[in-house]
């Protein structure tokens, strides 16, 4: 009786852990918006589903927070077999192992899809159809891919807990997306990456806390200059904590759902504030109202932003 409880208690305590580690995480998810083009660029080019590339992204490099992906932009784990670039040590199977060390997140990528693509061991999962993720995920254990028993799993686990399958149906990708968050670099002591979103045909991340238009330039390998200019603001302007940063030139006017909507002014409110909330710029703000340059809306006030 004292071994069945025992061994009912072990089986409860390895399913909870299992439920705590698959809990949906904020990491992941920011991780999937950044790197979801690239990894579907990557599909496109070489027949890897773009569900099995970000899932092995997310575990390899946990949601590139491991030292290997902020040291070395490596997001899967490849060592240094056959490797004549840069490189690092760090324990893994064996003490101080070798791994490959990129230039940046996109050669990373690109990577990893040739050292699947090309190499003879790897060829068994190319007759696997795209959308067959749980063929990949277990072809790729099967072929030595990670040592772990629980690996294949893990993939498939995190595949369903995000729905990453359904970016294995895409036939195309955003651009501007796979091409900026591909240029990302790490560096020691860098933080989690901003989170871009799209809006009113634009790009835009939210400064943090001792954010720069220098540093969000670098981060996102478009110069800073531009991006200040495209926020109508001087390149040495202090950001703010949850000021909008725009990465593209901004609209003439707002979405089609605000034609017929005005914005009511709330206390606070700059006509600036105004402008970015809705992507337009501050000029055909003006412009649309029939207002001058030096007019300061009033609470209540009602502005045409379409």
């Amino acid at each position: 009786m004292k071994k069945t409880l025992f061994l009912l208690f072990v089986s409860l305590f390895v399913f909870q852990l299992v439920c705590a580690q698959m809990r949906w995480n904020s990491a992941y998810q920011s991780y999937i918006y950044q790197y979801k083009d690239l990894a579907i660029e990557q599909m496109l080019k070489y027949k890897i589903p773009a569900s099995i590339t970000l899932a092995q992204g997310l575990l390899e490099s946990r949601a590139g927070l491991s030292d290997l992906a902020t040291k070395g932009n490596n997001h899967f784990g490849i060592k240094c077999h056959g490797w004549t670039g840069r490189s690092m040590n760090q324990n893994d199977d064996a003490e101080n192992e070798c791994f490959r060390v990129y230039d940046d997140v996109r050669q990373s990528y690109e990577d990893h899809s040739k050292f699947l693509a090309f190499q003879p061991r790897y060829k068994r999962l190319f007759t696997y159809r795209l959308t067959d993720y749980k063929a990949w995920a277990y072809g790729l254990k099967a072929c030595g891919y990670a040592t772990s028993s629980s690996y294949a799993k893990s993939l498939i686990n995190i595949i369903e807990l995000y729905k990453l399958y359904n970016y294995d149906n895409s036939r195309s990708y955003d651009h501007f997306m796979a091409q900026v968050s591909g240029k990302e670099k790490g560096g020691v002591g860098r933080g989690r990456l901003h989170p871009i979103h799209i809006y009113n045909r634009n790009y835009y991340l939210v400064a943090r806390k001792g954010d720069t238009f220098k540093s969000i330039g670098d981060e996102v390998n478009i110069s800073w200059r531009k991006i200040a200019k495209y926020n109508e603001r001087d390149k040495h302007d202090v950001l703010a904590e949850g000021d909008i940063v725009y990465l593209k030139k901004k609209q003439k006017r707002a979405e089609k759902q605000y034609k017929n909507r005005p914005h009511t002014v709330k206390a606070g409110e700059s006509m600036y504030d105004i402008a970015q909330l809705y992507g337009i710029r501050l000029k055909s703000l003006y412009k649309k109202n029939h207002l001058p340059a030096y007019y300061v809306p009033k609470v209540g006030d009602e502005l045409r932003v379409y």
